[in-house]
């Protein structure tokens, strides 16, 4: 029997006598660690990143008609098509929600329609907004400029601002001149951005008053969606339910949506994605068990006399089992910190490249990939060194010293 000090010096000096051997065995450790670190830390900052935004709208509510197949979301993200007498919120359920509302937070009224647009030469389309001149003023910020004052002054997102090179006093036609009818604006303000938004798209939108919307496309008293905002948010679900249950008493009349069901939807997809590229990435890991197998297959086959010796010298079978999973443990523990220094340097690269910010990085619902991504790697290398330990553990000690 032998000291287990020396059946670990025994594993380091066949790692180190096999070194390029076992370098490229570590390599697909170091490959399979980087990769599933990487993407693991690039979803969780996807998810972070949006569950952030969304939680910004946490104590909003939009409220839009009922559509059937679940098409009240279309109003949040401005997509909503004109006002028509059965598809819109009316003066009546409007008063209806504001009451509701009352003593939990406030309501306003938004109007939406997607249009085309000229800006000199260039034609594009975005959606156009209708808002109470105060509503507008509460909740967007202007950057540069105003807030509109007249029926033909008009605010614009930055990003549409930035795409047709939109100047505080550029005129902009809304309408299709085929149709024979357009509006000229005048752009009185360049908002702030917004991002991903439940309630109000505005980045790629023109925001004017609810007279102008009417004036272009009609529908006095009709809206497109009514956004509810709640002081507190343990009354979230309380307003949701009051107003469901009083608008849609007889039939479903409006559908009411909060950012919780949007935000689990997102990241389950984001989550879904994640797990799948990194099932693909996994594959990298499987290619490395076979070739750490090939390694201490082959490191066995060269040592048989060696066992044999060891053996009959008095070494127990469990020792010699415990030096050959000692030598896969240092290639894959090796391999795994390396690929674990080396995913941080790539994850971070990707996570910026992808997303554009690093600032969930090192939160620990991303850097936690890090060490999963070692432990399974390094788990793998030691489990695909079991079999060839334990063939080395089982050889006869005499036709072991017969070996040449």
């Amino acid at each position: 029997m032998i000291g287990n000090d020396i059946i670990f010096a025994l594993s380091v000096r066949s790692v180190r006598l096999h070194f390029l051997r076992s370098v490229l065995a570590a390599l697909g450790i170091v490959i399979g660690v980087v990769a599933i670190a990487s993407i693991g830390m690039m979803g969780a900052n996807m998810t972070l990143s949006v569950t952030e935004q969304l939680s910004d709208m946490a104590n909003k509510l939009t409220v839009t008609p009922y559509r059937g197949g679940g098409g009240g979301m279309m109003g949040g993200f401005g997509g909503g098509g004109g006002s028509s007498d059965d598809d819109a919120i009316t003066e009546k359920e409007f008063k209806t929600i504001q009451r509701i509302v009352t003593k939990y937070g406030t309501a306003y009224t938004v109007r939406s329609e997607s249009d085309k647009i000229e800006v000199g030469s260039d034609e594009g389309r975005a959606t156009i907004y209708g808002l109470d001149t105060e509503t507008m003023r509460e909740i967007l910020t202007v950057e540069s400029g105003e807030y509109p004052k007249s029926t033909t002054s008009v605010v614009v997102g930055p990003t549409l601002a930035e795409r047709l090179d939109l100047k505080i006093g550029s005129k902009i036609k809304i309408g299709d001149p085929d149709k024979g009818s357009t509006t000229t604006v005048r752009v009185v303000g360049i908002l702030e951005e917004r991002g991903m938004s439940m309630d109000l798209s505005t980045d790629m939108a023109i925001i004017g008053s609810d007279k102008l919307f009417v004036g272009i496309y009609g529908g006095e008293g009709e809206y497109d969606q009514v956004n509810v905002v709640v002081s507190d948010l343990n009354n979230i679900e309380t307003v949701k339910t009051a107003i469901e249950d009083e608008l849609n008493r007889k039939e479903d009349t409006v559908t009411v949506q909060d950012s919780s069901r949007m935000m689990e939807s997102i990241t389950s997809t984001v989550s879904t994605m994640t797990t799948f590229v990194m099932a693909i990435a996994g594959i990298s890991l499987l290619v490395a068990a076979v070739s750490i197998f090939n390694v201490m297959m082959m490191s066995v086959n060269e040592r048989v006399r060696e066992i044999g010796i060891l053996r009959s010298i008095g070494t127990q079978r469990a020792e010699i089992l415990r030096m050959f999973i000692y030598e896969a443990a240092i290639i894959g523990i090796v391999g795994a910190i390396i690929g674990a220094i080396v995913s941080i340097v790539i994850g971070y690269v990707i996570v910026v490249g992808m997303i554009g910010s690093a600032e969930y990085f090192f939160a620990p619902g991303s850097i936690v990939y890090v060490p999963m991504a070692m432990t399974v790697g390094a788990g793998i290398c030691i489990a695909t060194g079991i079999y060839p330990a334990w063939r080395a553990s089982n050889l006869d000690p005499i036709e072991a010293l017969q070996n040449e």
